[in-house]
């Protein structure tokens, strides 16, 4: 008997997805558990497996739609049955998501001419990261003569810089040649440029964080010469490189343990808070910023937290987060100071209580006892959800972190 395959909510937040790529064609055997399509959400890239098994019938979704959670995706059969027209066209009518009402827009469903099997299409057999597939084409280059080195051979972005290099260069066409231009940030005045998927997505959230979260702020500056020092005692004897991130995220850590109010979430008439210490660390990637997990870090001693906090970046520039790396955090970190920046007061992630802007340390002369003194100084802007917190409390853990970051060997290495 026929069985249609629906686009499931991979996150507590997803409210839609869009097809990355399809991994399976007309008349494929699917096994329960199989992953059948990469499905991009509003956190990361993730995989969709089969909740059943069976012979693909029909595939409803295509590669770059965005559909509505509960959106008919496949159709699965047993090998020899004849699905009828008329059983699509009923689902393409389903409004109604598993989890509750979810309306699945039929225009953005492509529907099958027949039952029979579709014409080949290579981007269903691709794959390749979002971000690859974004590169691949900015630079002219064909996905479906590559073989990629990544993991099950997925194309990675790497392959396609030198499958660009080793072509003969070529005109670039106008709408080429602006894609490139408008990714390296060269665009000319009165152009437009398009969002991508992950700008479109942090503009709606950042909208809804400045809709929904009733924000105060509060700056304080740090003395933070001992903790430069203490850095640079660190990295010179030990095998970890450990950043001012990973100082301050620490700090945090135990400012949160202290203060656990500043973990939580407004829950009807309660106040929710956190189940860990689980902090959010901004992150640039070419398309724009992620703030992925450092888990448990109230847990862990300074150098496991500089290892985790390498190994995220990494998997964050590789594309390689998955919805665990993403969801559950109760505060965030966001340090411009490397881009010169002093102070900026960033904007809470919903969901979260608090985020932390640190700004560049700057040499600053400091009266001391009539004396004039060239200290290390860095401006650190707390952003505050007043539903959860008061400005008392806030301030109590701030200044407690301050503390912490002026005299770091409180924090366990």
């Amino acid at each position: 008997m026929a069985k249609e395959i629906k686009l499931p909510q991979l996150g507590q937040t997803m409210e839609e997805g869009t097809v990355v790529n399809c991994l399976v064609k007309v008349g494929d055997e699917v096994k329960k558990g199989d992953v059948i399509f990469e499905i991009e959400t509003d956190k990361a890239t993730l995989e969709m497996e089969s909740p059943l098994g069976g012979f693909v019938k029909h595939v409803l979704a295509k590669v770059d739609q965005t559909l509505l959670v509960g959106a008919p995706m496949l159709v699965l059969g047993e090998k020899d049955e004849e699905v009828p027209q008329s059983f699509v066209d009923s689902l393409l009518g389903v409004e109604s998501a598993p989890s509750g009402p979810a309306p699945a827009a039929t225009t953005a469903i492509a529907e099958p001419a027949k039952a029979a099997p579709e014409p080949a299409k290579p981007a269903g057999k691709i794959m390749a990261s979002p971000r690859a597939k974004k590169l691949a084409q900015e630079l002219g280059v064909d996905l479906t003569t590559l073989k990629g080195t990544g993991p099950a051979g997925k194309i990675t972005e790497l392959d396609i810089q030198k499958a660009a290099e080793a072509k003969p260069a070529r005109p670039a066409t106008a709408a080429a040649a602006a894609a490139p231009a408008a990714a390296a940030g060269e665009a000319r005045l009165g152009t437009t440029i398009a969002l991508n998927r992950l700008q479109r997505i942090t503009a709606e959230r950042m909208l809804k964080s400045k809709q929904e979260i009733p924000c105060f702020y509060l700056t304080v500056r740090a003395d933070v010469t001992n903790l430069v020092a203490k850095r640079a005692e660190l990295n010179a004897a030990g095998d970890v490189k450990v950043s001012f991130n990973d100082f301050i995220i620490k700090a945090v850590a135990t400012g949160l343990e202290r203060f656990p109010i500043m973990t939580g979430q407004l829950a009807g008439s309660a106040i929710k808070l956190a189940d860990a210490i689980h902090i959010g660390l901004a992150i640039s990637v070419p398309d724009g910023l992620v703030a992925p997990l450092v888990k448990d870090v109230n847990n862990k001693g300074l150098k496991q937290i500089a290892r985790d906090s390498q190994a995220l970046i990494e998997r964050t520039r590789a594309d390689k987060l998955d919805l665990s790396d993403l969801e559950g955090g109760c505060t965030t970190v966001s340090n411009l100071g490397a881009f010169g920046i002093e102070s900026f007061i960033p904007i809470v992630v919903p969901g979260q209580c608090t985020i932390l802007g640190i700004g560049k340390i700057t040499d600053t002369c400091v009266p001391d006892n009539g004396n004039i003194l060239v200290r290390k100084l860095m401006n650190m802007t707390l952003s505050v959800d007043h539903k959860v917190a008061n400005g008392a409390y806030a301030a109590q853990f701030l200044d407690f972190v301050r503390n912490l970051l002026e005299e770091p060997s409180g924090l366990t290495v």
